[in-house]
Order: structure tokens, then C-alpha cells, then sequence
């Protein structure tokens, strides 16, 4: 799906923009602290931003601040009864539709594996090698985030996603 673990270099073109990113990964969260810190991690590692739409050697684009790639478009258009084009402009350009779709990515793979970091390295790829290097790297922005055992804490703590 994704052709890189690198996260794209962030830009902000809007005013607040990562204000406004922080708001919809909070309200995506759903009060959950563990999916909270996922979310952010992935924001991290992804680096995308509001309009991003980052061509892909394969051909797809990775798009808004969490760079949804462009193979989801379809998937998430028939899930929410959409055309394409709505939806991928939705992806590129709305923040909050955006974290909500990077939600629905990694909760369907957590939910499939009933692993954290096989459903952290599904959100990048379905590759096993390119999931391994990416779930690694994602572990690093947690750690470097939220400290070295601030999410082990929460573990513990997962429950049904609200």
C-alpha cells in the first residue's frame, strides 16, 4: 500500500492546522486513552497535512495528515455510501475525516488480528516485513511522545473501543 516507512515531511498551510488535527484525534479517540496515543503516533510517523496528497512510486497517493493511501478511497466510499471523488477530497482536505478514517484502518485491523502492532503495521502495509519496520517505528514515536512506558501503562487498560 504505502511505498515508504519515511514519514513525509509535515506542512502546514493552514492557520491552526495543528490545532485542528489535535482536536479530531482527541474526538476520534473517544476517550481512550490507548487509541488516543495510536492516533498520535501515527500522526507522527505519517507527517502528512491538511491537502497533502503525496505521490507514490506504485502509483497511489498518500493523502491529509495521516496519509490515507488512495488504495482506501474505494473501500471507505462503499462503507459510508459515497462517490470516490467525495471521499478522497474528504481524505485530503478534512482533518477530522481523515483521523476518522485512520481510526476505522487500524481498529478493522486490530479487530481482524486481535494484535496492536499487526494492526499498527497493516494501517502502512500488508506486506509482513514492511508491517514489522513500520510498527517498530511507530513504537518510537510513542516512546518519544509519551515517554518510555507511558503507553505499556495503558496496556493494561485497553478496553472495548467506545
Amino acid at each position: 500500500m504505502l511505498a515508504t516507512v519515511a514519514p513525509a515531511h509535515s506542512r502546514s498551510h493552514f492557520p491552526d492546522e495543528a490545532v485542528r488535527i489535535s482536536a479530531c484525534i482527541k474526538s476520534a479517540s473517544r476517550g481512550a486513552l490507548w487509541l488516543e496515543r495510536t492516533l498520535w503516533a501515527l500522526r507522527d510517523q505519517e507527517g502528512g497535512w491538511i491537502g497533502a496528497a503525496v505521490a507514490n512510486t506504485n502509483g497511489t497517493h498518500d493523502l491529509g495528515p495521516l496519509q490515507i493511501n488512495s488504495w482506501w478511497v474505494p473501500r471507505i466510499a462503499k462503507a459510508i455510501g459515497r462517490h470516490d471523488a467525495q471521499v478522497r477530497i474528504w481524505l485530503q482536505f478534512d482533518a477530522c475525516f481523515n483521523v476518522e478514517a485512520a481510526r476505522w484502518i487500524f481498529l478493522s485491523g486490530l479487530t481482524v488480528t486481535g494484535n496492536y502492532w499487526k494492526a499498527v503495521g497493516i494501517y502502512h502495509s500488508p506486506t509482513d516485513w514492511r508491517q514489522r519496520r513500520y510498527a517498530l517505528s511507530v513504537s518510537e514515536h510513542l516512546r518519544r511522545r509519551f515517554g518510555e512506558n507511558s503507553f505499556a501503562r495503558q496496556a493494561s487498560k485497553i478496553q472495548q473501543v467506545p
